[in-house]
């Protein structure tokens, strides 16, 4: 942004990034057009590398980048600070941020178990503090649309909400840094996989939709495979059941032909809705219903940061619970069933190969309309052996003595 300064009001709030490359450049790129309408003061910048030059190119006249976040937190004292670093580090430096007093927006998937949410919950909430996720599709304005619509009974009662998603993710994908495709990183969970990390949206959004998102879940069964000679999977499907209200039924996988856009869709007794939360498309009973443009989730925490009563979080942490949960389901279970080889074809060369799961994106469609896994519906390679379960019963009841 060459040859602009910033109109940054006096007493704007201070904004720093933690995160320097890949999906953190967004932030970069973002921080400096709110410091540039004077909504913020950009202030600085960390990552545990030196930054690149695009990347200090990107701050304001005295705007400074620094080496770790323990610096950055010391010197520019930021009021709100986005963590994008890889996802294993999130607790560890969003812990520092709130002890230091500012807001976090954390990119996703924001957590990876339910002692890192609780962590970073009693943080926020002790030091009265803000804590936002990087779901975008918390931010669409589709959302309040849909609720509305089912809170008018045009759906009848929810039964469900599915979930569908079917990209093309090739050989370089997975050579991205050194946590792709890893379940552990030197003794460390990172739980990279379909529902964990690229279609972690899906899930989520599926969730907040079903209102359970800042609920417990009382079993999550899973069906995990790979296709790779990776620890995660590449092709999964889960159903989350709760204590009373709708199941939640996900299917995804990254050994598409094509890339099919992912979607949402609610189940209802009298009628079903669809919501494809990327390009923020909303069909209700089959009718295109028109929204308006989504919310930006970085705004949204400036906002809510200077005046919290009128501005709510559109994407809490408290909203994203049962994520959690989630996530930590996937680490704790086996390792993923190989795919049989004959239902593979290999497209592509060097880092552009990919490998194909005959008919993947119509099974993952066709399991989110019938709120199934794979090996319900007759996925001719998966198989009910492959289920694993994690029950939350026996959990919460550990947890309810302990602190009764």
């Amino acid at each position: 942004m060459s040859g602009i300064r910033g109109r940054t009001a006096a007493g704007a709030p201070r904004l720093a990034v933690v995160g320097t490359s890949g999906y953190a450049f967004s932030y970069l790129h973002r921080a400096r057009i709110l410091h540039d309408e004077g909504l913020v003061e950009f202030v600085g910048m960390a990552d545990i590398r030196v930054p690149s030059a695009a990347a200090v190119a990107l701050l304001p006249d005295g705007g400074t980048a620094h080496l770790g976040v323990d610096d950055l937190l010391r010197a520019r004292r930021p009021d709100i600070t986005v963590v994008a670093t890889p996802p294993h580090a999130h607790v560890q430096v969003g812990s520092a941020v709130l002890r230091a007093g500012s807001d976090l927006l954390l990119e996703t998937p924001p957590v990876l178990d339910r002692e890192g949410f609780q962590t970073l919950s009693r943080l926020a909430d002790d030091a009265g503090l803000a804590c936002q996720t990087g779901f975008q599709s918390f931010g669409s304005s589709a959302l309040p649309v849909l609720e509305a619509a089912i809170a008018a009974g045009k759906l009848g009662e929810v039964v469900g909400v599915g979930a569908a998603g079917a990209w093309i993710r090739t050989d370089a994908y997975y050579r991205r840094n050194p946590w792709a495709g890893r379940r552990w990183l030197d003794g460390k969970a990172v739980v990279d996989g379909t529902l964990t990390n690229p279609f972690s949206h899906a899930v989520a959004t599926a969730l907040l939709v079903g209102g359970a998102g800042g609920r417990d879940p009382a079993e999550i069964a899973l069906e995990l495979y790979g296709t790779r000679d990776i620890e995660a999977d590449d092709t999964a499907c889960l159903r989350i059941r709760f204590d009373g209200g709708p199941e939640i039924v996900v299917a995804a996988s990254l050994c598409a032909e094509q890339d099919h856009e992912p979607y949402v869709v609610v189940h209802g007794a009298k009628g079903r809705a669809k919501f494809w939360y990327k390009s923020h498309r909303l069909e209700i009973n089959d009718v295109r219903v028109s929204v308006g443009a989504p919310a930006d989730l970085l705004r949204n925490l400036v906002a809510h940061h200077v005046d919290p009563a009128r501005t709510p979080l559109l994407a809490p942490l408290t909203s994203t619970r049962a994520f959690a949960s989630m996530v930590e389901a996937v680490r704790d279970a086996p390792s993923p069933a190989r795919i049989p080889p004959g239902w593979i074809r290999t497209v592509g060369e060097g880092l552009g190969r990919h490998p194909v799961v005959r008919g993947i994106g119509e099974e993952v469609a066709v399991a989110a309309d019938r709120l199934a896994l794979f090996s319900e519906i007759g996925v001719p390679w998966a198989s009910s052996d492959q289920w694993w379960r994690r029950h939350w019963a026996a959990d919460r009841a550990a947890t309810a003595e302990r602190t009764g």
